[in-house]
């Protein structure tokens, strides 16, 4: 099943709380695209000219890139023989181009996968995200996908913008996530982020020993040296962000003061609370974007979790609220660390 761009009326309400890469709409409309050969017949007009840039010109419905790739494969021909994209074009020939799905053509397809539900009803999945597993597809991975592993378990998420996804967790954060199964619920759970509503606690094991508490109110935008990371920023493009830590416990890893923090997120923007507490001198242990280099090799990932949700249910309008044990390898870092899992309250 191939899933292509519709509109949908919800489209202006999922800017504030999603990471910027997920900007753009998971398009959801009947058809597809369209791999149906097409046929060029070339005229004078043409005679002189290099075929690829001719091609090009004809096609612009495709990126030179891919029509290249398509030459380099022998999925164009020119009157039936394969072609050369650099050969010259004569004026009197006939193009044929077969168009070949892309990666990304097929992202938004079912995967069979284990989840880990924590809670589903009529309108609402939460999931316990492990480490390692993408949310979105995006460039590099489109397949096996969180999203992917949603249209298989729900098919009827194929109608929902992005499968009802509403938040992301970066690919190596473990923890809850919650996904509206309509598109009321997640309108809904979209409004209730826009609104700072939504309860998102994290644990992250950091660098060093912070204040015992603190609020970080510290706009975030794109790195303006490195477009992979994100940075505190008093540029006019920067999203406001807030995150609010408190210490839980403080112990050693090699002899290095580290310290366990509970962070409370009031928005959530791509990397908030890693580039947050980065800000203050306290990178996460694992961090390989953003912790320091002689230290990156003390955790496989960045040691945080998503470890309690709590919000509105969409149609009851009953709050509930879930929370999980940290993740084996989290609990084990700990426990390296001299730090006792706290209880969950």
């Amino acid at each position: 099943m191939i899933l292509t761009a519709a509109p949908n009326s919800a489209e202006n309400l999922f800017d504030p709380d999603l990471d910027e890469d997920l900007d753009a709409e998971l398009d959801v409309g009947s058809g597809g695209p369209d791999y149906s050969p097409i046929t060029l017949e070339l005229g004078p007009e043409h005679c002189g000219q290099r075929l690829d840039k001719v091609v090009a010109g004809l096609v612009p419905q495709f990126s030179r890139s891919r029509l290249q790739q398509w030459f380099d494969e022998g999925h164009i021909t020119v009157d039936g023989k394969p072609a050369k994209g650099k050969s010259t074009a004569y004026g009197d020939e006939t193009v044929t181009v077969v168009p070949q799905p892309a990666p990304e053509d097929t992202a938004y397809t079912p995967e069979a996968m284990e989840l880990d539900i924590v809670h589903e009803d009529d309108a609402i999945i939460v999931i316990n995200k492990p480490a390692g597993l993408v949310v979105h597809p995006g460039s590099g991975n489109w397949s096996g996908t969180l999203l992917n592993g949603l249209l298989h378990h729900c098919p009827q998420l194929v109608s929902v913008p992005r499968a009802g996804i509403v938040h992301r967790l970066d690919k190596d954060t473990s923890g809850l996530m919650v996904v509206g199964k309509t598109l009321e619920a997640q309108t809904d759970l979209v409004r209730q982020l826009q609104a700072r509503t939504v309860k998102r606690e994290y644990f992250a094991l950091v660098w060093g020993t912070p204040r015992p508490y603190g609020t970080i109110d510290s706009a975030i935008s794109r790195d303006a040296k490195d477009r992979v990371k994100m940075a505190v920023s008093n540029s006019p493009s920067a999203k406001p962000a807030i995150t609010h830590y408190e210490v839980i416990e403080t112990g050693e890893l090699d002899r290095r003061p580290v310290t366990l923090v509970q962070c409370r997120l009031e928005t959530g923007r791509t990397h908030q609370i890693r580039v947050h507490m980065q800000s203050l001198g306290y990178s996460l242990v694992g961090d390989t974007v953003y912790g320091k280099q002689h230290l990156r090799s003390f955790f496989h990932r960045q040691a945080l979790q998503a470890r309690r949700l709590g919000l509105t249910h969409p149609v009851t309008g009953e709050h509930m609220e879930w929370v999980v044990p940290l993740a084996d390898d989290f609990a084990e870092l700990l426990e390296q660390a001299g730090i006792e899992e706290p209880e969950a309250i």
